[in-house]
């Protein structure tokens, strides 16, 4: 006899199915108080046919499967199930409103809080780093809206779960100026402290040069110009001296945080760093990724969960983003 069950409480009822029943007699399937099964076969003729015991223990307990679906699902049998929305196929997810003055000529910062959703980032306390970016993004916008001149939009603003293309999308599809996706470092050793700033790698640019030119071999635009009209290897080029400008214009604006924070927050180091992020992959949108600081560690926990710190980083980051702004509308001509 093969045998697979579970907790036994309550009465049992069987269900019984012929299967083969001139080679394998009969599998029979028990449900205990309509929630754990049992799955019994009895074998006459596993002697004569010994190859045929795994078969039957498959159908046993594919049998028992049946039964548990028959039965009806149960509260505690789906505890583990992880419900993700997602946007309709082939669809694209809502825009967030753009805050500011109402100008459209005024440069819009779209500001990306890491992680959310079923996706809680960096963190093993209380503390998630989903919670902390939101925070530290709220704080950041305040500060930009108070002193003017300059439009936010944020790609959350609750605890939702978003995808690493849809975020960078956000921000095309906006026509943002920049793009800041904020974050909170972790790390094993819970002695490394400090903000650190990332723009895209190098290495990353020419990879996403090559796949954004297949994407956008249609009627989309680069910097004005129609990639529909221009072969695939004209497209990636156009799309990786797009890319370099904007890795130019990243690269200023990551330098000008640095340069602010300092004195107001501990930095990680003194250069800018650079990896190949998926969030930072838009050709033509200056884009930068921002590690506030490691929530691993408790003193840079304490000091970014306290409103004193997020303070001191909404000022000091919305400094750098005014004078990046200022400094770009300088050097463009006049119209």
């Amino acid at each position: 006899m093969l045998a697979c069950s579970g907790p036994v409480a309550g009465s049992i009822h069987m269900l019984d199915r012929q299967v083969f029943s001139q080679s394998f007699a009969r599998v029979s399937i028990g449900t205990i108080a309509g929630r754990a099964i049992a799955a019994y076969a009895d074998i006459p003729m596993v002697r004569r046919f010994p190859l045929a015991l795994p078969l039957l223990a498959f159908v046993a307990v594919f049998a028992g499967i049946v039964a548990v679906e028959r039965a009806g699902p149960t509260r505690r049998s789906y505890d583990y199930v992880q419900r993700i929305a997602l946007p309709p196929a082939g669809g694209e997810i809502g825009l967030p409103p753009v805050e500011g003055p109402p100008d459209a000529s005024r440069p819009l910062v779209v500001l990306d809080p890491g992680h959310g959703g079923h996706d809680p980032g960096a963190g093993t306390g209380e503390l998630k780093e989903k919670m902390l970016t939101l925070s530290l993004a709220q704080a950041l916008r305040r500060e930009l809206l108070k002193a003017g001149g300059v439009r936010v939009a944020l790609t959350r603003s609750d605890d939702r779960y978003l995808m690493l293309a849809e975020r960078s999308s956000i921000g095309r599809r906006l026509k943002a100026d920049l793009f800041l996706s904020i974050h909170a470092d972790s790390a094993e050793n819970d002695g490394a402290r400090g903000a650190s700033i990332y723009i895209l790698s190098t290495r990353g640019s020419s990879e996403a040069a090559a796949r954004m030119a297949a994407r956008e071999n249609s009627a989309d635009m680069i910097n004005g110009v129609p990639l529909g009209d221009t072969s695939n290897v004209v497209s990636a080029i156009l799309v990786d001296l797009s890319q370099r400008e904007t890795l130019a214009s990243s690269d200023a604006f990551a330098r000008l945080v640095l340069r602010e924070l300092r004195g107001r927050l501990r930095l990680r180091g003194d250069e800018v760093q650079s990896a190949a992020f998926a969030v930072l992959k838009s050709p033509d949108l200056p884009s930068a990724l921002f590690e506030a600081g490691y929530i691993s560690n408790e003193e840079d926990q304490a000091v970014l969960a306290s409103p004193q710190g997020q303070e001191a980083f909404a000022k000091a980051t919305a400094q750098a983003i005014r004078v990046y702004f200022a400094r770009r509308s300088s050097a463009s001509p006049a119209t």
